[in-house]
Protein backbone atom coordinates (compact mmCIF):
# COMPACT_ATOMS: atom_id res chain seq x y z
CA UNK A 1 0.00 0.00 0.00
CA UNK A 2 1.10 3.17 -0.85
CA UNK A 3 2.72 4.88 2.12
CA UNK A 4 2.76 9.04 3.19
CA UNK A 5 5.37 10.14 5.32
CA UNK A 6 5.07 10.15 9.27
CA UNK A 7 7.04 12.29 11.27
CA UNK A 8 8.47 10.42 13.69
CA UNK A 9 9.23 12.61 16.39
CA UNK A 10 5.31 13.68 16.66
CA UNK A 11 4.54 10.04 16.93
CA UNK A 12 7.00 9.49 19.77
CA UNK A 13 5.26 12.01 22.00
CA UNK A 14 1.91 11.50 21.06
CA UNK A 15 2.85 7.06 22.36
CA UNK A 16 4.58 8.90 25.19
CA UNK A 17 1.65 10.57 26.27
CA UNK A 18 -0.12 7.52 25.37
CA UNK A 19 1.35 5.58 28.33
CA UNK A 20 1.02 5.79 31.60
CA UNK A 21 -0.19 2.38 33.20
CA UNK A 22 2.86 1.30 34.87
CA UNK A 23 6.72 1.25 34.19
CA UNK A 24 6.89 -2.06 32.03
CA UNK A 25 4.25 -0.94 29.78
CA UNK A 26 6.16 2.64 29.72
CA UNK A 27 9.40 0.72 28.72
CA UNK A 28 7.63 -1.77 26.17
CA UNK A 29 5.85 1.00 24.57
CA UNK A 30 9.43 2.98 24.15
CA UNK A 31 11.16 0.20 22.69
CA UNK A 32 8.14 -0.25 20.56
CA UNK A 33 8.33 3.61 19.26
CA UNK A 34 12.15 3.49 18.77
CA UNK A 35 11.56 0.82 16.36
CA UNK A 36 8.86 2.60 14.19
CA UNK A 37 11.06 5.39 14.59
CA UNK A 38 13.83 3.82 13.41
CA UNK A 39 11.90 1.98 10.21
CA UNK A 40 10.64 5.64 9.01
CA UNK A 41 13.83 7.41 9.32
CA UNK A 42 15.86 4.76 7.33
CA UNK A 43 13.84 4.51 4.90
CA UNK A 44 14.80 6.76 1.55
CA UNK A 45 12.44 9.40 -0.02
CA UNK A 46 11.40 9.46 -3.82
CA UNK A 47 9.85 13.04 -4.05
CA UNK A 48 7.54 13.05 -7.32
CA UNK A 49 6.83 16.92 -8.29
CA UNK A 50 4.40 16.91 -10.61
CA UNK A 51 0.58 18.09 -12.06
CA UNK A 52 -2.58 16.37 -11.95
CA UNK A 53 -1.04 13.53 -13.65
CA UNK A 54 0.94 13.15 -10.59
CA UNK A 55 -1.82 13.99 -8.41
CA UNK A 56 -3.77 11.41 -10.17
CA UNK A 57 -6.97 14.06 -10.82
CA UNK A 58 -9.77 11.66 -11.41
CA UNK A 59 -8.79 8.81 -10.01
CA UNK A 60 -8.37 7.14 -6.06
CA UNK A 61 -5.13 8.00 -4.41
CA UNK A 62 -4.05 4.41 -4.65
CA UNK A 63 -4.97 4.57 -8.24
CA UNK A 64 -2.37 6.95 -9.19
CA UNK A 65 1.18 6.29 -11.09
CA UNK A 66 3.07 7.55 -7.55
CA UNK A 67 1.27 5.09 -5.57
CA UNK A 68 1.76 2.41 -7.77
CA UNK A 69 5.22 2.99 -7.56
CA UNK A 70 5.25 2.96 -4.16
CA UNK A 71 3.29 -0.56 -4.29
CA UNK A 72 5.97 -1.79 -6.32
CA UNK A 73 8.88 -0.66 -4.32
CA UNK A 74 7.40 -2.32 -1.09
CA UNK A 75 6.93 -5.52 -2.89
CA UNK A 76 10.80 -5.56 -3.63
CA UNK A 77 11.24 -4.26 -0.06
CA UNK A 78 13.28 -1.72 -0.95
CA UNK A 79 14.71 0.68 1.71
CA UNK A 80 12.66 4.04 -0.07
CA UNK A 81 9.34 5.53 0.04
CA UNK A 82 7.09 7.96 -2.46
CA UNK A 83 6.04 11.19 -1.72
CA UNK A 84 3.46 12.30 -4.41
CA UNK A 85 3.98 15.92 -4.22
CA UNK A 86 1.36 16.46 -7.62
CA UNK A 87 -0.82 19.42 -7.69
CA UNK A 88 -3.63 19.86 -10.36
CA UNK A 89 -2.94 22.95 -12.20
CA UNK A 90 0.76 23.38 -11.29
CA UNK A 91 2.72 25.36 -13.97
CA UNK A 92 6.53 25.02 -14.22
CA UNK A 93 6.33 29.01 -12.57
CA UNK A 94 4.34 28.12 -9.97
CA UNK A 95 6.00 24.73 -9.23
CA UNK A 96 9.22 26.78 -9.06
CA UNK A 97 7.91 28.51 -6.21
CA UNK A 98 6.43 25.89 -4.44
CA UNK A 99 9.68 23.60 -4.19
CA UNK A 100 11.38 25.28 -1.70
CA UNK A 101 8.82 24.36 1.00
CA UNK A 102 8.80 20.73 0.08
CA UNK A 103 12.40 20.01 0.29
CA UNK A 104 12.15 20.85 4.16
CA UNK A 105 11.89 17.29 4.03
CA UNK A 106 15.30 14.79 2.88
CA UNK A 107 14.85 14.05 -0.48
CA UNK A 108 17.09 11.30 -2.16
CA UNK A 109 15.86 10.83 -5.33
CA UNK A 110 13.49 13.75 -6.92
CA UNK A 111 11.08 13.11 -9.96
CA UNK A 112 10.12 16.08 -11.91
CA UNK A 113 6.83 15.91 -13.73
CA UNK A 114 6.33 19.66 -15.00
CA UNK A 115 5.56 21.59 -18.01
CA UNK A 116 2.21 19.87 -19.78
CA UNK A 117 -0.24 23.00 -18.55
CA UNK A 118 2.81 25.66 -19.57
CA UNK A 119 2.35 23.58 -23.17
CA UNK A 120 -1.32 23.77 -23.10
CA UNK A 121 -1.21 27.53 -22.09
CA UNK A 122 1.07 28.32 -24.86
CA UNK A 123 3.67 29.98 -22.69
CA UNK A 124 6.58 31.08 -23.94
CA UNK A 125 9.50 27.98 -24.20
CA UNK A 126 11.68 30.36 -22.48
CA UNK A 127 9.98 30.43 -19.76
CA UNK A 128 9.28 26.65 -19.19
CA UNK A 129 12.73 26.16 -20.00
CA UNK A 130 14.08 28.22 -17.03
CA UNK A 131 11.54 27.48 -14.63
CA UNK A 132 12.41 24.13 -14.77
CA UNK A 133 16.27 24.50 -14.38
CA UNK A 134 15.48 26.63 -11.80
CA UNK A 135 13.28 23.87 -9.90
CA UNK A 136 16.71 21.77 -10.56
CA UNK A 137 18.62 23.86 -9.32
CA UNK A 138 16.77 24.60 -6.26
CA UNK A 139 16.91 20.79 -5.23
CA UNK A 140 20.83 20.58 -5.96
CA UNK A 141 21.27 23.28 -3.92
CA UNK A 142 19.54 21.76 -0.95
CA UNK A 143 20.83 18.10 -1.70
CA UNK A 144 23.35 18.07 -4.05
CA UNK A 145 23.80 14.17 -3.95
CA UNK A 146 19.87 13.50 -4.72
CA UNK A 147 19.19 11.76 -7.92
CA UNK A 148 17.17 13.29 -9.95
CA UNK A 149 14.98 12.11 -12.77
CA UNK A 150 13.25 14.54 -15.71
CA UNK A 151 9.49 13.16 -17.69
CA UNK A 152 9.39 13.97 -20.73
CA UNK A 153 6.07 15.53 -21.75
CA UNK A 154 4.61 16.34 -25.40
CA UNK A 155 1.76 19.09 -26.60
CA UNK A 156 -0.97 18.15 -29.27
CA UNK A 157 0.09 19.06 -33.10
CA UNK A 158 -3.16 21.60 -32.75
CA UNK A 159 -0.49 24.40 -30.63
CA UNK A 160 1.38 24.33 -33.88
CA UNK A 161 4.02 21.93 -35.28
CA UNK A 162 7.09 24.36 -34.20
CA UNK A 163 5.81 24.88 -30.62
CA UNK A 164 5.26 21.49 -30.39
CA UNK A 165 8.75 19.91 -32.00
CA UNK A 166 10.60 22.78 -29.48
CA UNK A 167 8.57 22.10 -26.58
CA UNK A 168 9.60 18.35 -26.87
CA UNK A 169 12.89 19.11 -27.03
CA UNK A 170 13.08 20.75 -24.02
CA UNK A 171 12.72 18.30 -21.73
CA UNK A 172 16.01 15.63 -23.15
CA UNK A 173 18.39 18.54 -23.28
CA UNK A 174 17.47 19.84 -19.67
CA UNK A 175 18.14 15.87 -18.58
CA UNK A 176 21.69 15.63 -20.51
CA UNK A 177 22.72 19.29 -19.10
CA UNK A 178 21.95 18.26 -15.51
CA UNK A 179 22.91 14.95 -15.50
CA UNK A 180 19.24 13.73 -14.85
CA UNK A 181 18.16 10.17 -15.99
CA UNK A 182 15.47 10.59 -18.61
CA UNK A 183 11.84 8.83 -19.18
CA UNK A 184 11.32 10.41 -22.92
CA UNK A 185 7.61 10.42 -23.06
CA UNK A 186 5.37 10.26 -19.07
CA UNK A 187 2.41 9.49 -20.96
CA UNK A 188 3.95 6.68 -23.91
CA UNK A 189 1.23 3.92 -25.24
CA UNK A 190 -1.44 6.69 -23.18
CA UNK A 191 -1.47 10.12 -24.87
CA UNK A 192 -4.48 9.64 -27.58
CA UNK A 193 -5.69 6.57 -26.63
CA UNK A 194 -9.13 6.88 -25.87
CA UNK A 195 -9.81 3.66 -23.69
CA UNK A 196 -6.78 4.65 -21.41
CA UNK A 197 -8.08 8.54 -20.91
CA UNK A 198 -11.17 9.67 -18.80
CA UNK A 199 -13.94 11.58 -20.68
CA UNK A 200 -11.43 15.45 -21.19
CA UNK A 201 -9.18 13.28 -23.48
CA UNK A 202 -6.15 14.27 -21.15
CA UNK A 203 -6.22 12.63 -17.84
CA UNK A 204 -5.56 8.92 -17.45
CA UNK A 205 -7.77 6.11 -16.58
CA UNK A 206 -6.75 3.66 -13.72
CA UNK A 207 -5.44 1.64 -16.22
CA UNK A 208 -3.30 4.46 -18.01
CA UNK A 209 -1.72 5.00 -14.32
CA UNK A 210 -0.39 1.60 -14.46
CA UNK A 211 1.27 2.37 -17.49
CA UNK A 212 2.30 5.68 -16.52
CA UNK A 213 4.10 3.67 -13.60
CA UNK A 214 6.01 1.34 -16.05
CA UNK A 215 6.75 4.08 -17.71
CA UNK A 216 8.77 5.75 -15.24
CA UNK A 217 9.62 2.47 -13.54
CA UNK A 218 11.63 1.43 -16.57
CA UNK A 219 14.08 4.41 -15.78
CA UNK A 220 13.82 4.77 -11.95
CA UNK A 221 14.62 1.30 -10.83
CA UNK A 222 17.97 1.89 -11.98
CA UNK A 223 18.64 4.24 -9.39
CA UNK A 224 17.52 2.74 -6.27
Amino acid sequence: MFKIKLYGILFFFAIISACGNGENKKAESETADSLSVASVTTKKTILIFGNSLTAGLGVEPDEAFPALIGNKIDSLNLPYEVINAGLSGETTAAGKERINWLLKQKVDVFVLELGANDGLRGIPLTETRKNLQSIIDQVKAKYPDAKQVMTGMEVPPNMGSKYASEFRVIFPELAKKNNMALVPFLLDKVGGVPELNQSDGIHPTPEGHKILAENVWVVLKDLL
